[in-house]
Formats: structure tokens, sequence, C-alpha cells
């Protein structure tokens, strides 16, 4: 995987699960190969809403080797690394390089939130564990560590496998920020699904999407457009997309966005625990939200 291949609508894709809540490899390779012939430019897995910490380390290579296998060269795979010891964090990187992942996106540790020093150290490691092409992810509103502009600038200077940042702070400046620091040394891709056209207004080149695992036509539709400058075209699908897109920055985002897999054939919301699946008034109005959108979707 090159510098390049950092682009376009990149799946942050869910992970399914059978009725025993074993991960079920059948839908997995069904629901890859789906994303791949819509458009989508690669394939995310284990990250947040692959659910990757209710997964066991066992499960989390054997989705890679099963997304790498489907894949058959067509697009990147990339594998989330998240833990919270630094050994594990490099043990988990080598394990899918092995497995075959094309990529890595490193994310800072898990519920300790290191200085400066430790964050740098932590992401240093895992980025040193292989030679694969790295993206980091930023999102400090999740995990509690806001890696700065500044911080990413010294990380790109000291680790050439680092090729791409996705940004998930929630402020579309941070693109800026960060090409002031490294020019077109890193691609920026945007990680929040409701600052996709902002970001891409300020040099972002790629999505990592999370509706775009019920939506992938859509999704590709909608970065065509915010990249080459159609303004109103993308500002009327935007419109339209956006209330759906809301549901990817919310903590119930996993459950959100499997049950609009689910409402329009593509999944199930199946979820494990302690994750539980939306009930009452909560799934009534996001059961609503997803009907509308279903019943207005643009040709």
């Amino acid at each position: 995987m090159r510098a390049n291949d950092w682009r376009g609508v990149m799946p942050a894709i869910t992970t399914p699960f059978d009725e025993t809540l074993a991960v079920d490899p059948a839908a997995l390779g069904q629901h890859v190969d789906w994303l791949i012939g819509a458009g989508c430019t690669g394939i995310i897995t284990l990250g947040s809403l692959g659910e990757a910490p209710a997964l066991t380390t066992l499960e989390k290579v054997d989705i890679v080797r099963t997304c790498v296998r489907v894949a058959r060269g067509r697009v990147p795979v990339v594998a989330g690394v998240s833990a919270y010891a630094t050994p594990d964090g490099v043990a988990l990187a080598r394990d899918f390089a092995a497995a075959g992942a094309d990529g890595l996106m490193v994310l800072p540790p898990y519920v300790y939130r290191g200085d400066r020093r430790e964050t740098r150290a932590h992401l240093s490691a895992v980025l040193e564990a292989t030679p694969l092409s790295c993206m980091l992810y930023n999102n400090p509103i999740a995990y509690g560590t806001d890696i700065t502009p500044d911080e990413i600038g010294e990380l790109a200077a000291s680790h050439a496998n680092l090729h791409a940042v996705k940004e998930s702070s929630g402020d579309v400046r941070r693109v800026s920020g960060i090409q002031a620091m490294v020019g077109d040394r890193l691609r920026i891709l945007a990680g929040m699904d409701d600052a996709i056209v902002e970001s891409v207004g300020v040099g972002a080149v790629g999505w990592i999407a999370g509706l775009v695992n019920a939506f992938p036509a859509e999704s590709v539709r909608l970065l065509e457009l915010a990249m080459s400058g159609r303004r109103a075209k993308a500002a009327a699908l935007y419109a339209w997309f956006l209330p759906l897109l809301r549901l990817d920055t919310v903590p119930k985002f996993v459950q959100h966005i499997k049950l609009v897999q689910q409402e329009i054939g593509r999944g199930h919301e199946r979820v494990r625990p302690p994750r539980l699946v939306l009930h009452g008034a909560e799934r009534d109005e996001t059961l609503r939200l997803i009907r509308h959108a279903v019943a207005t979707r643009p040709a």
C-alpha cells in the first residue's frame, strides 16, 4: 500500500455476528464484496464501528484474513490497532501484517490518557512494528487523547511509513492545521460522517465513513461531487444524507448504523455486550428517521 492509496471512500466496516454472537465470516465476506463493488477504495476493519474492543485477538486476525481473501487485491485492507498496553499494540500490528493486511490504522492507547511523551512513544512503537503503510486516528472526543497538528508533524518526520491521518476532532480547521505542518507529506481523511463536505472544502482527500455500510453508492457519489467542486449537487445530496450521517456521531453509533443496515437488508442489528440493541422510544425514533430517509432516497 502506497501513500496515494489513502483516498476516496474507505468504509470503517461493521462486524457481523450470528445468532450466537459469534463473528459471521460469510456475512463479512458478502459485505466487503458489496462495498468494493459499489466503488469504495479500501476496507478499514477493526475500528470503533467494528466493535474491536469486544473481539478476541484470534477473531481480529481471522477478520483480517477474511477481508484480504475477499478483497483479492482490488482495494487495500487496513486493520485498526487499538490496545491499552503498548506491547499488545505492537503484537497486534505484527499479527495483522502476517495475516495479509495492506495497512494499519493506529490509535492512541485505550483507557489511559497519556501525556504528549507517552502518546508519542506508544504511537511510534506501533508505527515501527511493521513496514506497512499507516494512518493515525485522531479522535479526542471518543478517546480523550488529542494528537495535535504539531505532534502529527513530529511523527511524520520520524516515520517514513506514516502516510495518512484520520481526522475526527470535529473541528475542520484541523485539516488546514495539519497541512500547515506537513504540506502534502500526509493524506488527510475525514473521520466524522457529518463533516465530510466541509473537510473536503479545506483539503481532505478521502473519507473513513460509517453510514457507507448501508449506503455506499450515495457515499461514493457525495465524495465525488464534493471533490469535483459541484457544490449545488453536493449540497442537495448532503441535505438528504445528513440526518443519517449524524447517527455516526453519538455514543450508540454502532447500534444505530447496524440498525440502518438491517432496515435496508444489508446486515443485522446484533451487537456484542456491553452494547445492547436499541429499544423503546430510542429505537422507534431511529427507525422513523431511517424509514423517512429510505422513502425520500434520491434517484
